[in-house]
């Protein structure tokens, strides 16, 4: 599992010093267009790429220092974007109603990271919080004693965060099977439909047609309730019926993202293993970045949407 490597990969890059040079270098590069930390530049940037653990992963020894906005910023990041194996998955489930799915599933991810740091800021703005200069952001102390010790202690916590992960998914996909199983016998509904219901409204204000926006809504409810991967498959076996070709363009780039309950659930586990003495500011910020991160992918599909004609 990709956990695993990136978990042994991150603590030797810190352990030679390579991690605390990139982020002095994005803490001065980026930092000055967004006004962000090079840690959390770092992980935003790898998010379009790998998963909402791994991302974080990369900057675990810098999480305990981060401003509780750039915290934030991280996990809302790591919410609006999907990693590389499952943009590969997606693509290939797509393809026959997308035309270069591949191409648009990362298109949509790039446009998400900025578009998470700007719903993140705007829910959560950083103010005044003081920033370590990017010289202190670099001056990190040493904690392993060799590449070999690096190398273990970095697979030992990444092992420790694939087990967090696996707990996580099993314990959140059961509690929204048990929801559904308590609320359908009652009021015929699901949570999938409820959830379809909020999202029509932002189904209309991505450009989606009214008479095809209840299609859109429910697909988008199936994602947050459910997952990614359900309403794309859904989309692709259908064919995306009742959905014009811009209509099923803006749904792509509105559904790439790991915004879920189960998402939250492993995102927050994995980063309370990595960060234990944030505990309580990751668990407040969990929900709050579903919203963020749903906005930002809603914003995703709002850029297409204006920039594809009826």
């Amino acid at each position: 599992p990709l956990v695993l490597v990136v978990g042994a990969l991150s603590a030797v890059l810190y352990h030679w010093r390579v991690l605390p040079a990139v982020v002095a270098l994005l803490a001065r590069g980026l930092g000055r267009l967004f006004g962000l930390s090079g840690a959390c530049n770092l992980s935003v940037a790898a998010n379009v790429f790998v998963g909402m653990v791994e991302a974080p992963l990369l900057i675990r020894h810098w999480l305990a220092g981060l401003p509780r906005a750039e915290l934030f910023v991280v996990m809302v990041a790591g919410l609006a974007t999907i990693s590389g194996n499952m943009l590969v998955i997606y693509a290939g489930l797509i393809a026959p109603v997308v035309p270069d799915a591949a191409g648009q599933l990362l298109a949509a991810s790039l446009i998400s990271a900025p578009a998470a740091i700007l719903a993140a800021l705007l829910m959560m703005p950083e103010g005044e919080a003081q920033r370590a200069p990017p010289a202190a952001e670099a001056a990190q102390p040493r904690l392993y004693d060799s590449t070999m010790d690096a190398l273990v202690r970095g697979t030992a916590d990444g092992l420790g965060l694939l087990l967090g992960i696996m707990a996580s998914l099993i314990v959140f996909v059961a509690l929204v099977a048990l929801a559904n199983a308590a609320v359908e016998p009652l009021t015929g509904l699901t949570l999938q439909q409820v959830a379809g219901w909020a999202f029509w409204p932002l189904a209309w204000a991505m450009g989606v047609p009214a008479e095809e926006c209840a299609t859109v809504a429910r697909l988008l409810g199936v994602k947050v309730v459910v997952n990614e991967f359900v309403s794309y498959l859904e989309l692709a076996t259908t064919g995306g019926a009742g959905l014009s070709e811009r209509s099923r363009l803006v749904l792509t780039y509105a559904l790439c993202g790991f915004t879920n309950f189960s998402s939250v659930g492993i995102m927050v586990t994995g980063m309370t293993a990595m960060c234990p003495e944030r505990r309580a500011d990751i668990v407040a910020l969990g929900l709050p970045s579903l919203v963020a991160a749903t906005v930002a992918c809603c914003m995703s599909g709002a850029t297409v949407g204006l920039l594809t004609p009826p």
